[in-house]
């Protein structure tokens, strides 16, 4: 099954290029480098790994969100947009190529909210692309 998933993510990686280029090429456009965003987050048997997204909060906005409103967190517009409608998500599918997540699972954390006692399921499980 690891090996279907991993190239269903291919495809699908290979399918949605020109979305993904049109989605890269304008996040240049509007908001400069860097067009990926990458986090540690914890995966399956508590790995870290980096997860990948489109950008969508300005250069001097806080690496580390917090639960705040998105004009205090320095979302971009254009970052709003991404996040609305999901398309930030799509970068992950290489991380379900490389095999750090799946398409279906527990969305990953960032390792400062994960304990082993809350995130057990962890211990069985990858964490997927969508919830």
């Amino acid at each position: 099954m690891d090996i279907s998933v991993r190239i269903t993510a291919l495809l699908l990686i290979i399918l949605l290029s020109p979305l993904l280029l049109f989605l890269a090429l304008c996040s240049l456009i509007i908001q400069g480098r860097p067009i990926i965003f990458t986090q540690q987050r914890v995966g399956k048997n508590f790995e870290l790994f980096k997860i990948y997204k489109f950008r969508s909060l300005a250069k001097n906005g806080k690496k580390r969100p917090e639960y705040i409103n998105s004009k205090e967190l320095g979302i971009t517009k254009w970052g709003q947009f991404l996040r609305k409608t999901k398309l930030d998500e799509l970068p992950q599918l290489l991380n379900i190529v490389k095999g750090d997540m799946v398409f279906i699972g527990p969305r990953p954390e960032i390792p400062e909210f994960v304990d082993e006692n809350s995130f057990r399921y962890l211990k069985s499980i990858r964490p997927g692309l969508s919830g």
